[in-house]
């Protein structure tokens, strides 16, 4: 039989067991049977009013503006799933702008009600101490998330009743999960203990839980993932005005090509339409806008969006409900003679070599101003600088609009199969069940450095609590300087490191990633995080110096690089619009000559590590020269060193 309750405690304070309350108290008990231990209700207090409203704080707390604190109260039994939701919502809603903070049973026992116990009282107790901090959770605009057993629907009851003495919104959500499948997921062993009767008083077991009648909202976890059991919750409080529909995650990105059933039409009309040339640069960053991986940008940046860019390193949504990061202009120049011929029309035909690729709607034409746009986006206007060499050759006029994409782009050097577009990719981590998704972005051929620290994040992300993490070995695959190894080679050698098992393919998807490189340091590595985190990644890992090279003036800085190497790291965790994103920083590896193997680096143990530079692997692989053994794996190194060796024989 289940232990009923037998009786209900008033809402009351624990007494100060040194007596120092500085005022009187009242005992509700028999003043001969009070103990250190008996409660007391305080009688001499005053609620004190804020002087900083809500409306006030709503204007002021998260980057979503308007006052959204609430408490959602997740009830069930243990197992059910509450603090995976409870957490997954946190999650969401702090990546969105929204403060939350997840109230856990477990971790509010280890503090603030370390003392109360497992009885009907102390349950009781337990919960009206949650439901007041819960209150004052929401009252300062922040959306408290509850995630307790709280099997007793009159505690439920007392805490929605604290909520609703203040005016403050109380959604009470029951995870409604069969006692069987919570039974068989029993992650902690309590189950077990129960049925065994290590256990007493155990909810489901030998304690009662009492259903809720009536609340918000019903979740069943069984069958479901914990996204899909959290979007319910989202889907309320949607309906509810807590979350801005606006901020909903968008389950699969626009892409700007056209569909097949007016393809023909759209081919005729650009046809007839006035065109320009573009470059194989501009064909790439046409590639980068049709599949996705600059949503929201529908086109070629107009102006605003171009000086939004430049200035702020992030663009608004439509709705204007908060910026997404969009650190690099993506634009396109035409000639002084261009732009006088097409100023006006209504729609402009794109060709790369001479064959039409797509059809820009509504042109916005506007003055390049170079200067200004090379020194905000590479702090610097050096015409050695590659990128911007190209940048100082271009049209004297940007124009920007809304893309029609003929067709989907092919390059058609046997590369193509990698070239997955951001929705391609969420599709793949959706099939593979991953629930982390960690990318590593790369220009450079994978030595078995790089290989340890994306282990050690995958061991990382699984102590986390993570089941599936899943790696996106990402290279860049677009424009690079003359001097980088070229795609084709580095992607052979990528895929020797895999058919090595240096990298697990059952966990690791290696795909392409579209984008030229500009070689902007801290301004463009958030572009590429920005663009990972459209294609579904929730993790970033990020390097010294990522996308920086030496400065053209080497004589400029003491170290002869063009940016910091600790920068881009620093200013990618300050970065606003990447909030769903977790930045983790690149650990330093080098060669351990101790152990004979690429290890974390050890500054106690500095003498028994070497750093073998960029400069240094190219000579080696030019005179066919070997690498020390466990600096990369051999067959991926012969790669490289054949192609190096190739080019001296040129």
């Amino acid at each position: 039989m289940f232990a009923k309750r037998s009786h209900l405690l008033n809402n009351v304070n624990l007494h100060n067991n040194n007596n120092n309350n500085n005022g009187n108290a009242k005992c509700h008990h028999d003043h001969g049977k009070c103990t250190d231990s008996c409660l007391q209700v305080a009688t001499n207090v005053t609620e004190q009013k804020h002087h900083v409203t809500r409306e006030i704080r709503g204007k002021n707390l998260g980057l979503c503006r308007g006052f959204r604190g609430c408490t959602v109260w997740l009830t069930g039994l243990s197992g059910a799933g509450k603090t995976s939701i409870a957490f997954e919502l946190e999650a969401y809603l702090v990546s969105r702008g929204i403060p939350a903070y997840g109230l856990d049973g477990d971790n509010i026992r280890t503090g603030l009600n370390k003392n109360l116990g497992f009885t009907p009282a102390d349950r009781e107790e337990n919960i009206r101490r949650v439901g007041e901090v819960a209150k004052l959770f929401a009252d300062s605009g922040v959306v408290a998330i509850c995630s307790f057993v709280s099997p007793f629907a009159d505690d439920r009851e007392m805490a929605r009743k604290i909520h609703k003495d203040a005016d403050l919104k109380f959604y009470e959500i029951f995870v409604d999960t069969p006692l069987n499948v919570c039974e068989s997921r029993d992650v902690k062993g309590l189950y077990k203990k129960a049925r065994e009767g290590v256990i007493k008083g155990f909810t489901g077991i030998t304690q009662e839980y009492e259903k809720p009648e009536k609340p918000e909202l019903i979740v069943n976890t069984d069958g479901f993932t914990i996204k899909e059991s959290t979007q319910k919750v989202i889907a309320l409080l949607e309906e509810e005005g807590i979350i801005p529909k606006t901020l909903r995650d968008v389950e699969k990105l626009p892409e700007l090509y056209v569909q097949d059933s007016v393809k023909e039409a759209i081919i005729n009309e650009a046809k007839s339409l006035p065109s320009v040339p573009i470059t194989q640069v501009e064909l790439q960053w046409l590639q980068v806008l049709a599949e996705g991986w600059a949503y929201p940008l529908k086109g070629f940046m107009r102006e605003d969006e171009y000086l939004q860019t430049l200035h702020f390193n992030s663009i608004l949504t439509e709705e204007g409900a908060f910026r997404e990061n969009q650190s690099v202009p993506i634009v396109l120049s035409v000639s002084t003679e261009n732009k006088e011929k097409l100023d006006g029309v209504s729609a402009i035909t794109l060709n790369y070599e001479g064959k039409p690729v797509a059809i820009l709607r509504k042109p916005e034409f506007f003055y390049h101003r170079k200067e200004e746009r090379l020194s905000r986006q590479f702090g610097t206007s050096h015409p050695n600088q590659p990128y911007i060499k190209m940048v100082m050759e271009s049209g004297d006029w940007l124009v920007g609009g809304d893309l029609d994409v003929i067709e989907r782009i092919r390059w058609n050097d046997g590369l193509d199969q990698y070239r997955l577009t951001p929705n391609e990719l969420r599709e793949k981590f959706t099939e593979m069940k991953a629930d982390a998704v960690f990318a590593f972005q790369l220009r450079n051929p994978i030595h078995n450095g790089h290989a340890l620290l994306m282990q050690d994040t995958k061991r990382q992300l699984l102590e986390r609590g993570f089941k599936k993490p899943v790696l996106l070995l990402h290279p860049l695959g677009g424009w690079t300087k003359d001097d980088d190894v070229p795609l084709p080679v580095r992607m052979a050698q990528h895929q020797a490191v895999l058919d090595s098992g240096v990298l697990s393919r059952d966990d690791t998807v290696l795909a392409i990633f579209p984008s030229p490189m500009m070689y902007a340091g801290p301004t463009e590595v958030q572009w590429h995080a920005k663009a990972r985190m459209n294609a579904g990644a929730n993790f970033y890992i990020v390097g010294r110096d990522p996308a920086g090279m030496p400065h053209p003036d080497k004589e400029m800085y003491p170290d002869g690089n063009l940016y910091d190497a600790t920068h881009g790291a620093r200013v990618l965790k300050m970065a606003q619009g990447l909030d769903s994103m977790e930045i983790l920083p690149f650990r330093v590896a080098a060669y351990d000559k101790s152990v004979s193997r690429m290890a974390f680096f050890e500054p106690k143990r500095k003498e028994e590590f070497e750093f073998i530079s960029g400069t240094k692997m190219r000579t080696l692989a030019k005179t066919g020269a070997n690498p020390p053994d466990g600096f990369m794996e051999p067959k991926a190194w012969k790669i490289l060193a054949e192609y190096y060796q190739s080019l001296s024989k040129q």
